[in-house]
């Protein structure tokens, strides 16, 4: 335990006492470092990682392919943002919906991708509580697909871990949707807001998500020499902070033999198991916010301080997702006659 805490001192200084991290070897499961693992704390857009596990599952047991086509409903469509903003009836592939659902972390489509693959939202939240208990996630509980707030949606860092490392090790093949650098849908261009990607040596994965209550969350994965290690960092203060403090706790597990307990044996300990914790207060208040835009340059990119992340060489390689060709509806109050009409999509919000 020692060295442990000493790995998470000298990995992650700025994170605080209350910041809940685990460092784990996937293919041993051994708890590399931890620090309030199993503090309550909202999932946010992190939530996303069990929508994704659970559409696999669906994938392979036949049940929809890639190919199988997500039409936006209603209720999708009326998801605040960040999202989309695709008009319900709107088509695209579940391949699509997916690279969209991890890079983009649309909440519209999100809520798509649930009632195709479970009919209803409703049913498709059922098995991913359901999936969540089977993988011994004990300490969480998902109330909709993509994150939102909401009373009764909680998890850990522990319980997190278990799941990003049950994805890399069952559904390898899908490995690629998390190494995305961006997706474009012809019309708009969003790069991935894990900034490791394509800057930190062997980055591969996982999923970012930011709510107030929650603050700045990042489930991370890297492999070199065969080996994959998985990072989850709760309750940063900025974008650059999670990378940061992700980029030093990926190292600094890839170059220590240093191992614990297997996850799913480490006892719970710590406060905070009753109660979600909710860091609105400190996250999204004038102060806070002046403080995250001085830790971006001139050009508006964020600063990023690890020693262990470098200038990506290139621009971001952009994957298609976007609609069906000619299944996006037309507006026929505004469509001249015989004319398809051409209606801009509105600019999204930021997804973090």
């Amino acid at each position: 335990m020692v060295a442990v805490a000493a790995l998470v001192a000298v990995a992650a200084p700025g994170v605080a006492a209350a910041n809940p991290v685990v460092v784990v070897d996937v293919a041993s499961g051994r708890v590399i470092a931890h620090q309030e693992a199993f503090r309550k704390w909202y999932p946010a857009s992190l939530t996303k990682l069990m929508t994704a596990y659970v559409t696999f599952s669906a994938i392979r047991s036949g049940q929809v392919s890639l190919d199988t086509v997500v039409v936006m409903s209603k209720h999708a469509a009326d998801q605040p943002a960040s999202k989309m903003y695709f008009k319900p009836g709107s088509k695209l592939t579940l391949d699509s919906a997916l690279k969209l659902l991890l890079v983009k972390s649309a909440n519209d489509v999100a809520v798509a991708i649930a009632e195709t693959v479970g009919g209803t939202e409703g049913a498709f939240v059922a098995r991913m509580n359901a999936e969540a208990k089977r993988l011994g996630m004990s300490s969480s509980r998902f109330i909709n697909p993509n994150g939102l707030p909401g009373k009764g949606q909680y998890t850990t860092a522990r319980d997190l871990a278990l799941l990003a490392a049950a994805i890399r090790r069952e559904f390898p093949e899908h490995a690629g949707y998390f190494t995305l650098e961006g997706v474009t849908t012809g019309k708009k261009e969003y790069p991935n807001y894990n900034l490791l990607i394509g800057r930190f040596p062997g980055a591969d994965g996982m999923k970012t998500g930011f709510i107030c209550a929650s603050g700045f969350n990042q489930v991370s994965s890297a492999t070199r020499n065969g080996r994959t290690v998985i990072s989850v960092v709760l309750g940063a203060d900025s974008l650059g902070a999670r990378a940061d403090m992700s980029a030093d706790l990926l190292q600094k597990a890839l170059t220590t033999n240093v191992a614990g307990n297997r996850l799913e044996a480490l006892a719970p300990y710590g406060e905070g198991q009753d109660q979600v914790a909710d860091i609105s207060a400190d996250i999204c208040n004038p102060k806070a916010a002046a403080v995250r835009s001085e830790g971006r340059d001139e050009g508006g990119r964020m600063k990023l301080l690890s020693a262990y992340i470098r200038e990506m060489d290139h621009p971001p390689v952009m994957s298609f997702a976007g609609l069906i060709p000619g299944s996006e509806p037309v507006d026929s109050k505004k469509a001249p006659a015989g004319e398809i009409a051409n209606v801009p999509i509105p600019k999204p919000r930021p997804s973090l």
